[in-house]
This record gives C-alpha cells, structure tokens and sequence, in this order.
C-alpha cells in the first residue's frame, strides 16, 4: 500500500479547478504519451519541469518600447476596429495610448463582444506580450496577459514556459502546476543530510516549488540546485530499486549445474570456425556462475557478428549435460526461427533434442511438445513471448537465456524465471545493442556483465558509404552487379507503406520499383506480414532464391545469410545510430568483401551528419553506442518506451552521470547499514521508491 503521505500526489488531474475531459486527455498524452487510457497523475505533472522563461518586468512607455521584445505597459483603452464581415483575414485592431504616443493590439479571429469586455473604452489596463513593428507604428499582437491595474499581482512577471501538446495552452499548464504545487506534502528527509548540506540542495517540496517559479535563467539550468536535487532523487530511487532487485536474486536460492563437458565438445568438433579467446573466458565466467549454489544474472554484451548464440547453446549444453532442459526467448517469432535454424545442425551433432515454440504451434502439434517438454523428452526450447503462457511447463529448467534483451522488461525475466519454480533457475541475458557503462549502472545494475569483444576468423570489415538519394541510379547499377555475380543484398525502408505525413519511401513502394529492374530475385519482408509469409521469403533469401531482400527493421537483429554482401538503407538519417550499427551487421558475414550504404535525403542537421559519420568512422559498437547515448539520449537509445524500462523524467542521462555514480554508491551504502530500510532515513526512502513508482522494489522488501 503507497503511504498515505503520498495520496495527493498520485490524484487524478481532473481533481484540479479547470480541467476537464478534454484537456485531462490532452495532458495525458503529453505527461504519459506511452501508457494506454488511465488519467495522468499529479505527480506526473509536477515532474514536468518548465524549459524556459518570459521576464515580463521590462515596464516601459509606448515610445520606448523595443520592437522584437516583451514588454509590459500601461495604457488606456481606444477605439475599437472590427473587420468587415466576411473578411477573417482582417484582424480586430484595439488603438491604445499613453502620454507618450500609440499603439495597437491585434486580434485574428477574435470574438468582439468578449474583447470589448476585456479591454472597455476609456478604461486603463496593463497588457504584456512581444512588440512588432508595424509601418513605423508599434503593435502587439494577441497579449499574452490583460489585467486591470489593481489586479497587477495577477501578472506573472517572471512566466515558466514548458511543453505542451497541440490543443494546450501555456497559460492552462501554468494554472494546473501551481494547484499541483499547492498540494505538496511536507514530506520526510531521504537525503544523506551532510551530502545535501554539501550541494546546497533544499528539500524535497521547496525545490518542487522552486523548479516551478524560477527567478532567473539561471535556475533553469540541469545543475540548479533545485533541479538537481530532484534528478538526483530520482537517480537514486533507481538505484536503490535495482540494489534491491539483485539483493533479492542474490539470496534467492540458486543451484549448482555442473556439465560433464562431453555434448560440448561434440558440438565445438561440428563447427565450421575456431572459438575466440574473448568467446572462452565468457564460458568461464558463466560456468563459474552455473556451479555455484547462487542464482546467476548474467548479460552477455557483444557485438553484431561477435557470437552470442555459439556461447549461448554451449551453456544450454551444460544443463542439459547435468540432465537438466534449458530456454532460448527471442523477441519476434522471426528471430525465433532463425535461433532454431542455426542452432539445429550443431545440437544434432551432439544428439541434444530441440524445439520451437511460438503463437503458431496449435492443436495436436503444440500438446505433443508440450507433453515432451514436461517429461524431460525435449533438451532445449526456443520461442517467444509463447514461453510465458501458463500451460507451458518444463520437467527441470536450469537455464534460461534471453536474447535481445533490451525488448524485455525486467517482469518478464522474473516471469520466465518463475517456470523452474521453487529450485531457481540461471539467467542468461544477451543483447546485440552495445550498452554505454552509464545505462548499464541504470537498466542492468542488478546484473553481472560479460563482453564478448572480438569476432569470429574470418568475418570481413564493412565498408560504409553515405550517398545522397539523387544518387540512387548508381546504387541501383552496382547492385545489378553485384546480383550478376553472385552476391545477395538488403534494401531496408523505413515505412511499411507510403505516408501522407512522411516524405520517406515505403518498403512497398521501393520493392514494387525493384522489382521492375529485377524482376522474381526481389523479396518483401515486413512487421505487418503473416508470419507464414515473412518466414516463406525469409526461406527464399536464405536458400539464395532471392537475391535482393526489401525490408523494414524486421531484419535488424539475428537474420544471418552470409552470402548477402550488401546493405542499402534508405532514408538512413530517419534511424539511430545504434540501429545504423544493427542492420549493418547483416553484412559482413563471410569472407567476402562487404558493403552499406546509407542513403539520406540532403540537406543533413547536425545530429544526423554527426551520426552518419560516426557510423563511416568506427565498427565499434560501445564507441557506437557511446556516441549514440550522447547524441539522443538514454530512453532512446535502449528503446525503453516499447520494453518498460524505466524512463527518466528530470534526470538526464549522460548529462547526469556523476549524479548516478553517486546515487549508486549511496544505494550500497543505505543497504549494507539498513537491509530492510526500517531506520528513520529507511522508511524515508521507502516514501521515495513510491513517489518514483518504483513499487516492485517495496514488494522484494515486503517479501523479505
């Protein structure tokens, strides 16, 4: 249950004066734009923090007045000037005047009888909004504030502005904040008292207040104290929700899962390649982990092509060496199929029985799997999101292995975790997408971390070239060229199908073009397809009966034909940089000399030269992802508006990073004097990990 404290903070906007249906929904859509229905809360509101600031304290005359800037005035109310009727693009014009000289006020589309109310003939008001220059003569166009003068306390002379969504207004914003603000509970100190002594930080409710009525520009700034006071709290409700997490796992029962080492080196003796010495101390490090009495929660790092799922089946075949089963989880049916395909040769070599499990398999088919899954007739299952559902039971699961992590949250590790049952089962994460040091610390701290750093003999570097579309005839020619000698190539989109929105070219679109150049050696691939139909052409390219691939992301990760040599991406400033890096991947794959080329629609922003050109520079996928951090941000980079992972809302990373590493020393240290957080500062710090909804946390503590 939250604290009671907190109960004002988590109402409904439509508890404040003004809003409505209408605007409750708009203010979701801009405070919550990922969550599904519900209401916003007003803790949601209070964590969206202005962006700017209008100084309305300028006061001058009429004649002194400075085109171009806000300016407060006194005047007296002239004549007023409606449009003829009919012509809307006339505005209403409002003469007014001081002692030393006149302006107007304009109005487009405005209602007379509502204007006439507000500024009556004769009358003095104080208007406040930007000054133009009109013919020589000043204007101000729509006043932002109108008030009488003995309602000048009304006038907000330092106005925060934050962002809003189409059909919001700044003013109805600035309204619903200070009702929010006004709400605030004086709530307990979690702060280190010395440590917030030593960054000037106030406390929690007056820095809320203070972020939202700034006095300067200043104080807009990431490290005002106030601002940083709140990012830091809510760095550290991060932190100590995953100390707590991997605390959890820690004591949780595991058990030790010793293989004999014979399926292995069944399957090693079957390969077509030596394994790395990068890929050798990876295995050492999770049989290490498997032996061991804890549960293990491991992330497996590694580049495109640097072999993941090699180090994943040789650890699947230490359970199962131990008579034990284990699970491979991947992200889309796609990729599911490909894990099968790859690993089905390898796990017949050392007699090991494998299956595939996706939203497909029905009826009989599906019964008879399941039937052998539960007497321990089937080894190892690979599958989808189907691997959760409830009637799916292993016999005696030692390990699970999750592949692509970042498209899962940290509930669905827990969930797949929970089919082993009371006797623990070991977790392998893997993921493709290079992470930053800085959101491992933040999404993956209640994880141990393994980096498989090279790539396999054999595998060629990329060339990668930046093209402008006017360009596409030449593309086109070399990949006519290409085709006539044997090579095989992507041609990735960024849409489905054509966009009234968006000036990018479709798969469909570019696929129908191809298609007249070269005619059945063209494929479409895409999200929206049957999956009968996507793995059918998938089949075709594989096998080489296509040799030119249209496709959307679908392909970004785990598609694995190593006679594809070249990689077209379309529109390439539309996507990531690590995403870039993803598909790129794709080629390269054989000893044969590979290519990508992006292709952009000039002229390029700055972001976009500065991530097309990172990508011609560097195969590295960490100084990708590096790179990729600085440029967009850490909620885009992993994707955590589609995996639940947690998305900051004042914090910010990299900016923030010496913030984290603090909050990250501070969780440890908070543990280690009070495990169950039931000192004074403890219960304070529960109040936080529920104002920051880290609940799942409280729940671990509750559960002991």
């Amino acid at each position: 249950m939250r604290p009671q404290i907190l109960t004002p903070l988590f109402a409904g906007l439509r508890t404040l004066d003004g809003i409505g249906p209408r605007l409750q929904t708009l203010m979701r859509r801009l405070l919550t734009p990922h969550e599904q229905g519900g209401e916003a809360k007003l803790i949601e509101l209070l964590l969206h923090l202005p962006v700017s600031l209008i100084d309305r304290r300028a006061r001058p005359k009429i004649a002194e007045a400075i085109p171009g800037q806000i300016a407060t005035i006194e005047v007296i109310v002239g004549a007023h000037s409606a449009p003829p009727r009919g012509q809307r693009r006339i505005p209403y014009r409002v003469s007014c005047s001081d002692e030393t000289g006149y302006m107007e006020l304009i109005f487009f589309h405005a209602s007379a009888s509502y204007l006439q109310k507000l500024l009556p003939v004769g009358e003095r008001r104080i208007v406040s909004g930007r000054i133009e220059d009109y013919a020589g003569r000043p204007q101000m166009p729509h006043p932002d504030h109108v008030v009488a003068p003995d309602k000048a306390d009304d006038l907000p002379l330092l106005e925060p502005v934050y962002p809003l969504t189409a059909g919001l207004s700044g003013k109805t914003m600035r309204k619903a904040a200070l009702q929010a603000v006004a709400r605030l509970p004086e709530l307990p100190e979690w702060q280190d008292g010395p440590w917030r002594a030593k960054n000037g930080w106030p406390e929690f409710a007056a820095a809320m207040r203070a972020v939202h009525s700034p006095q300067s520009e200043a104080e807009l700034l990431a490290n005002a104290p106030a601002r940083a006071r709140i990012a830091y709290d809510e760095l550290l409700a991060n932190q100590l929700a995953l100390a707590l997490v991997r605390k959890r796992l820690r004591k949780s029962a595991g058990r030790a899962t010793k293989g004999t080492g014979v399926l292995r080196e069944k399957i090693v003796n079957a390969l077509p390649f030596t394994l790395t010495a990068s890929q050798g101390q990876v295995l050492q490090e999770i049989d290490a982990d498997m032996a061991s009495a804890h549960r293990m929660l491991r992330l497996l790092q590694g580049d495109v092509g640097s072999g993941k799922t090699i180090v994943a089946l040789l650890a699947m075949a230490s359970a199962v060496e131990a008579k034990r089963q284990a699970a491979l989880m991947a992200p889309t049916e796609l990729l599911a199929r490909q894990h099968l395909n790859t690993l089905t040769p390898w796990c017949e070599a050392a007699g090991i029985r494998i299956a595939l499990l996706t939203g497909r398999e029905k009826g009989k088919q599906r019964e008879r799997m399941l039937g052998q899954l539960n007497d321990g007739e089937l080894d190892i299952l690979i599958g989808t999101h189907a691997l959760f559902q409830d009637g799916v039971a292993f016999k005696d699961m030692a390990l699970a292995v999750i592949d692509e992590q970042h498209r899962f949250g940290v509930h669905q590790r827990l969930a797949l975790q929970a089919k082993s049952g009371a006797r623990g089962t070991d977790v392998l994460v893997m993921t493709a997408t290079p992470i930053p040091r800085t959101l491992l610390l933040t999404h993956y701290g209640d994880m141990d971390v393994s980096k498989l750093l090279e790539k396999p003999a054999g595998r060629q570097s990329v060339t990668t070239r930046a093209m402008p579309e006017t360009r596409l005839g030449e593309v086109m020619d070399r990949l006519e060229k290409a085709i006539c000698d044997g090579s095989q190539a992507y041609w990735v989109c960024p849409l489905v199908e054509q966009s009234d929105v968006l000036d990018v070219t479709a798969a469909e679109q570019r696929y129908a073009a191809l298609q007249k150049r070269f005619g059945g050696k063209v494929g479409l691939v895409h999200g929206q397809m049957p999956g009968a139909e996507k793995d059918a052409v998938m089949q075709s390219f594989c096998e080489n009966e296509i040799s030119l691939l249209v496709a959307t992301t679908v392909i970004e990760v785990g598609v694995d034909v190593p006679n594809a040599t070249i990689m077209v991406i379309e529109h390439a400033e539309r996507f990531g940089l690590a995403q870039l890096h993803q598909l790129r991947g794709r080629v390269g794959r054989s000893r044969e000399k590979s290519a990508c080329i992006l292709m952009y629609k000039p002229p390029l922003g700055d972001t976009a030269h500065a991530r097309l050109n990172a990508l011609r520079e560097t195969e590295d996928g960490f100084a990708i992802a590096e790179q990729d951090l600085r440029l967009r941000g850490g909620g885009e980079v992993l994707g955590t508006r589609q995996s639940g992972l947690p998305e900051f809302r004042v914090a910010a990373l990299p900016r923030d990073v010496e913030l984290l590493s603090a909050a990250r020393d501070d969780a440890k240290a908070i543990l280690a004097r009070d495990a169950q957080l039931s000192g004074e500062r403890g219960e304070a710090l529960r109040i936080l990990l529920y104002l920051f909804e880290r609940d799942e946390a409280i729940r671990l503590l509750k559960a002991g």
